[in-house]
């Protein structure tokens, strides 16, 4: 880049800034029935996350082969890391995985969350207006029925939440919901293996007294926090990998859509590969704090 170019630049980037907040200001943006703000997220969100995801995290994204660039999928992924920054840092990984210059338009991925980021004034704005919505089969099934990619975390509150001895070992998946929006919609299942997330804030223990008054799930005891005040809520900088398994094609069993049988194998399937991606990324990680790649990044490990 020339020296002549860079005023150029940062006029372009200051005009497009101004212009930003004159349609915020006029109120001239769209949003979806869910209150999906896209223009918000790409300009101030995912901006914020990516540094995060690249910078601080240093995520290596591997399989991203396996994102279908049109058309409905079910991104199913372990759940950890005490607060959910997890769900974030893969909804910056599918965005960025397929809005990868060749022309394919951007992907977001529409993360479904738990009741209680509803209830909370300020958050359920910002999670409407990212693109999340209630965890819930109707908005699944919605979205899926849009064409949407939809993100799912079947542990919930029991993966996020669990103590730092359990790390990477895959909680109960609840009754299969999931696997039922997908079979009514005919949309693949996508297993998805996060690690990383674990060593964020290890939840040594938990305040329950104070859970409670304050509506919580849990009050996390960490080895920074409460003990350092706010500088505790400062993620440590653990290395992360992500794996994007192949889909499973739900189609042949569009006839079983509500068989409890159907729907509980299927689960179990999709909770088995997803335990065995974290297998396999706990064993091509390096030390979790280490600031090296993995061995051979750019080379995806065998997807069962």
């Amino acid at each position: 880049m020339t020296a002549a170019s860079e005023p150029d630049i940062w006029d372009r980037r200051v005009a497009a800034g101004l212009a930003f907040l004159r349609r915020r200001l006029a109120g001239d943006y769209d949003v979806d029935e869910f209150g999906f703000d896209p223009e918000l997220t790409d300009a101030v969100l995912y901006p914020m996350l990516r540094q995060l995801y690249r910078r601080w995290f240093r995520t290596e994204l591997i399989g991203d082969e396996h994102l279908p660039r049109t058309g409905p999928a079910l991104v199913v992924a372990n759940h950890s890391g005490t607060i959910a920054l997890d769900a974030l840092m893969l909804a910056v990984g599918v965005h960025d995985a397929v809005d990868d210059g060749n022309g394919v338009p951007p992907r977001y991925l529409r993360l479904l969350g738990a009741d209680f980021l509803f209830r909370a004034p300020v958050m359920s704005s910002l999670t409407r207006k990212s693109g999340g919505t209630l965890a819930c089969n109707p908005d699944a099934e919605r979205l899926l029925r849009a064409g949407e990619l939809v993100g799912v975390f079947p542990e919930g509150v029991k993966g996020v939440g669990k103590p730092f001895r359990d790390r990477y070992k895959l909680q109960r998946f609840g009754r299969g919901g999931f696997v039922s929006a997908a079979l009514h919609t005919g949309a693949p299942i996508i297993p998805v293996g996060i690690v990383g997330a674990e060593e964020i804030y290890p939840k040594l223990g938990d305040i329950q007294p104070l859970a409670r008054l304050l509506g919580l799930p849990y009050f996390p005891v960490t080895p920074t926090f409460p003990w350092l005040g706010p500088l505790g809520a400062i993620p440590l900088p653990s290395k992360w990998l992500i794996e994007i398994g192949e889909p499973i094609d739900t189609s042949e069993w569009a006839g079983q859509t509500d068989d409890p049988l159907v729907i509980f194998n299927l689960a179990d399937e999709v909770r088995e590969r997803i335990q065995q991606s974290l297998h396999r990324l706990l064993e091509r990680r390096p030390e979790p704090f280490c600031s090296e790649p993995s061995p051979d990044p750019d080379r995806s490990p065998p997807v069962s």
